[in-house]
């Protein structure tokens, strides 16, 4: 029996995902959380997503309680037939699609799909990623439109309603710092800093105000952009 009062949360362990796992916390009875290894570049991540869901439990005991078991799928295969740069060692560049090539072909498709599988057996009827379509690279598998389709889709191939949330979708990176900042104050916002991972090349070696990561490829200079406006904003 599928509960909707029970949520599988996609967690990377950056920065929008733990984002999404703070707003299905304050909201859902049971949560539980998915990760996947797909041959990334910043691997790191599945490191960092363990201290984030130790740290949300010890500094938020409400929230542990409705924290359930964590979950990691292997889809290495999912990098063995991609050719991207998320996945291989090579320059971040804009491909001659329009996109740029940290775009990895139906990555998402893919990751919601094992996870309404997970659900199902889990008892689970809604699922919650961190697309976003106002601050970010352009992939077409984080438009809203493709979110709903796939919501559709699943819920008719399992014959049994799943709900698609993302919370994200139409918040800018400043948005989305003001709304961890509602959900669990400053504490949320420094363990978001202190112990999330975003950064395309997996660097940990440089600490920013907003985080760790390289300060130039994409993702970290969307997460440096959406903080700075997020303080200016929260001062004006």
């Amino acid at each position: 029996m599928r509960s909707p009062s029970s949520a599988l949360v996609l967690f990377s362990g950056g920065q929008d995902s733990t984002a999404c796992l703070a707003w299905a916390l304050a909201r859902y009875a049971h949560v539980e959380t998915l990760g996947f290894d797909y041959g990334q570049r910043h691997v790191v991540e599945l490191q960092c997503r363990q201290r984030v869901l130790a740290e949300l439990r010890a500094q938020f005991p409400a929230w542990g309680q409705r924290l359930g078991e964590d979950h990691v799928l292997d889809l290495r295969l999912l990098g063995q037939i991609s050719d991207t740069a998320l996945t291989d060692a090579r320059a971040i560049e804009m491909a001659a699609s329009g996109l740029p090539n940290t775009f990895v072909p139906g990555r998402n498709l893919l990751f919601l799909t094992f996870a309404a599988a997970l659900a199902y057996r889990r008892g689970a009827s809604v699922l919650v990623g961190g697309m976003c379509e106002t601050d970010y690279s352009g992939y077409p598998d984080c438009r809203d439109n493709t979110l709903k389709a796939l919501q559709v889709a699943l819920s008719l191939g399992m014959a049994a309603p799943m709900t698609v949330e993302t919370p994200l979708m139409f918040l800018t990176k400043a948005q989305t710092w003001a709304m961890t900042q509602d959900l669990g104050g400053e504490a949320l916002n420094a363990l978001i800093v202190e112990h999330t991972h975003t950064c395309y090349l997996g660097d940990r070696t440089q600490r920013h105000a907003w985080g760790y990561g390289c300060g130039h490829c994409p993702a970290c200079e969307l997460r440096a952009r959406g903080h700075a406006e997020y303080l200016a904003e929260a001062a004006a």
